[in-house]
């Protein structure tokens, strides 16, 4: 049962921390690493494959809101400012498709993630170099923490 917690708390960690709200799991990963060696939850591989899965389904989510919400953008509630989302365009244009491997950086990768929507970028591909991007910071984040252990 504490394995289910653990990476039921990781996964939704990475999760939120990709949609448009606040937050961030590479601490909780490393934090997780780090103390949870000697553990049947501590797999290093294991917590990567967790965060790493729980944040591209978070940006798959802001994916779906630029598919199907972007025409709403000048709306309030839409949860992209207009400075944000002019931004991201401007990124899209410049880098297109590849700018998605940066959907990880923080302030410009959750806006580059709902105009990947916006644009139609089909899902197979957003998946593809969303998770490439993804996954390359978590391993870090992951190497980090094996070096510190030791």
């Amino acid at each position: 049962m504490e394995i289910l917690a653990i990476h039921g708390g990781l996964f939704a960690s990475a999760f939120l921390a990709a949609t448009l709200l606040p937050g961030s799991s590479e601490a909780l990963l490393a934090g997780l690493v780090i103390t949870g060696q000697e553990t049947p939850w501590g797999n290093p591989w294991l917590l990567l494959a967790t965060a790493t899965i729980g944040n591209v389904l978070g940006s798959v989510v802001n994916w779906v809101c630029g598919r199907f919400l972007a025409r709403f953008r000048d709306r309030r509630w839409f949860p992209v400012s207009a400075r944000r989302y002019d931004q991201a365009v401007g990124w899209f244009e410049r880098f297109g498709l590849w700018s998605l491997l940066f959907a990880w950086a923080p302030i410009i990768g959750d806006p580059l993630t709902v105009i990947a929507g916006a644009l139609r970028t089909p899902l197979p591909v957003f998946i593809l170099l969303v998770t490439i991007g993804k996954l390359a910071r978590y391993l870090f984040v992951l190497a980090a923490a094996l070096a510190w252990i030791g």
